[in-house]
């Protein structure tokens, strides 16, 4: 084929307890990528919409480009001509993965043009690499879910060893990305580098109880253990109003509710469709009320990830 289209989703890390070991996919929003074979040698992206000039053509320095440059280099084919463009279809900053999903769809999108010769596992590595280049981490809690798909467990974010999660059919997200800046830097900045034994003994016990929800489709097991008591703490003063909103989505019914990535996203599980809107609304009111720009997404967990649309 002479031009590949693919669509990489939003995602949600750290799912409250998991810092930078858990993160799921998300339906909607996401980015597109298009690739196609050029007379001119060489990996080259042309053209970039949906950035408002942020994001830069040059490959060393776009998410894109690196994870994708990175696989054409593995696989010894730097001597091909190829084209990319990049649509991006998600707001920069904020903490739903924007980055991760343009690095996802790069990577994905040139190995679907060259055939497929790798699977979505073996392409991780070249994605990671490539949202490296947006935050300076290695680390594949979101990357790994737009990429895969699901609910992604990351053992050890160096080893890349990444297991995929049983979710319960009827498990649903409502996320609200109120438009205020948080970046990335500072919410790595206001974490502690020291956590108390008895913190660490309780987040464990609810990262274990999370898990365990998950493979036995346990609700009131997940409700229970999605509670973070490290990292919220530190970055809720971050994200304006946090506080109202998660008592808002707990008051309506949430099973939790916690920042999404390094925010300013607020995420909640929810249990079906119905009542993840009604949460999702109630949410949303909170930051309509302070005149807060905002969107809403409402999604099933994403056991899809990238695709080829």
């Amino acid at each position: 084929m002479n031009s590949i289209k693919v669509f990489a989703p939003a995602s949600v890390a750290n799912v409250a307890v998991g810092y930078d070991i858990l993160g799921f996919a998300l339906e909607k929003p996401g980015d597109e990528v298009i690739v196609r074979f050029s007379d001119q040698i060489g990996f080259r992206i042309t053209e970039i919409s949906g950035a408002n000039g942020k994001l830069p053509l040059e490959v060393a320095k776009n998410t894109a480009g690196v994870a994708a440059l990175r696989l054409l280099e593995h696989l010894g084919k730097t001597d091909l001509g190829i084209e990319m463009q990049i649509h991006k279809k998600m707001p920069f900053g904020s903490g739903l993965g924007s980055s991760a999903a343009s690095a996802a769809a790069g990577v994905f999108a040139v190995n679907e043009l060259l055939g497929g010769p790798l699977t979505k596992l073996e392409l991780l590595p070249f994605a990671v690499a490539g949202e490296q280049v947006a935050d300076g981490a290695y680390h594949a809690d979101n990357v790994g879910p737009s990429l895969l798909g699901g609910m992604l467990f990351i053992r050890n974010n160096d080893a890349l060893d990444v297991h995929q999660l049983p979710v319960p059919e009827d498990l649903y997200a409502a996320v609200v990305y109120p438009e205020v800046e948080v970046l990335t830097k500072d919410a790595r900045e206001v974490l502690s580098d020291t956590v108390s034994l008895k913190n660490h003994i309780e987040q464990t016990g609810n990262l274990g109880g999370l898990l365990i929800g998950f493979f036995e489709c346990d609700y009131e097991l997940i409700g229970r253990s999605l509670r973070d008591v490290i990292i919220e703490p530190q970055r809720a003063k971050l994200i304006p109003h946090f506080a109202e909103v998660k008592a808002a989505a707990l008051k309506h019914g949430a099973l939790g509710c916690s920042i999404s990535g390094a925010g300013p996203s607020i995420f909640a599980l929810c249990k079906g469709e119905v009542l993840a809107n009604n949460i999702g609304a109630a949410m949303q009111q909170i930051f309509n009320n302070q005149q807060i720009n905002n969107q809403l997404f409402v999604s099933p967990i994403n056991r899809d990830g990238a695709i080829k649309l």
